[in-house]
């Protein structure tokens, strides 16, 4: 296990601050429409795809930029099944909201796109996609009349079962992204309900692959102490297809994938973290 990018950690924790410092300022492009996705992107620190910005009102508004951080494999690998169901695949992400995660899959040469519902809360940054890849619609997928070959669920609301509103539509694929993660405080699912993600879909549709990205408890807090503590959450990812596109596989590697610029801070964390531990496991104090 190799700890040879900590030898970076004064300078490297010098600049994430100052990023995290200046988007709280507004003075990263995230915060500016009229710029094109590709630079709105650029340095986008973590904590701000963990944590919303100090000034968001929860009452009016839901996250800044997103309620995860996306990482470059599981886009891509999603990419990939997509791809495979048609040489042009149209793809309807059925929970836009700002358009951020989708326009993250329209990023990887596909077609996509949302339906914003206007009965939810919009994110604080209340539009941030692709004008170029991503075309976005107001409304909910029951109301939709789009043709689309796969249905993309990422974050489902809380409460919410679209499930009904999918087999209406016939997709050859359905992606799902969320978590059985439940508010400490209310005792409710934090994303959709317990039927929603596939175990009510017509036996016509095969579970193609799933996977989980774990966030671990104080990932940032515990490295720097400054920072916000946060709950550990596990986000899930389930790929269905169906008849007629039950053989299709991904053979994507995710080391031979550079990840997004705030994977950066996910791997220096992540891997202080891993070396704290093995301080600990030693017998010595863990400092950075």
């Amino acid at each position: 296990m190799s700890f040879e990018i900590l030898r970076n950690m004064e300078s490297f924790t010098q600049n994430m601050f100052n990023g995290i410092i200046g988007f709280q300022e507004k003075d990263h492009p995230a915060w500016k429409n009229d710029l094109n996705f590709q630079d709105r992107v650029k340095n986008i620190p973590l904590h701000y795809l963990m944590f919303s910005n100090a000034d968001r009102d929860p009452k009016t508004h839901g996250p800044t930029i997103a309620h995860y951080y996306p990482l470059k494999f599981e886009i891509q690998k999603i990419a990939d099944y997509i791809k495979q169901v048609s040489d042009t695949p149209v793809v309807c992400d059925a929970h836009a909201r700002n358009g951020f995660v989708g326009s993250l899959l329209a990023q990887e040469n596909i077609k996509v796109i949302g339906l914003q519902d206007p009965n939810e809360k919009p994110n604080q940054i209340e539009s941030f996609y692709d004008e170029t890849n991503y075309e976005m619609k107001k409304g909910t997928l029951n109301e939709s009349t789009l043709d689309i070959d796969v249905i993309f669920s990422s974050w489902m609301p809380t409460g919410l079962n679209i499930t009904d509103d999918i087999i209406a539509k016939n997709p050859k694929m359905v992606v799902y992204i969320f978590t059985e993660h439940t508010n400490e405080f209310s005792g409710q699912r934090q994303t959709g309900t317990n039927e929603s993600f596939g175990e009510q879909l017509p036996e016509e549709y095969k579970l193609l692959e799933e996977w989980s990205v774990t966030r671990p408890k104080d990932l940032l807090h515990d490295v720097w102490p400054d920072l916000t503590g946060n709950l550990e959450e596990t986000r899930l990812i389930r790929i269905y297809a169906n008849e007629g596109y039950h053989n299709i596989h991904s053979s994507l590697k995710e080391q031979d994938i550079t990840g997004y610029d705030w994977e950066e801070d996910l791997q220096m964390a992540e891997t202080a973290l891993r070396a704290k531990q093995e301080m600990k496991n030693r017998g010595f104090p863990a400092q950075f």
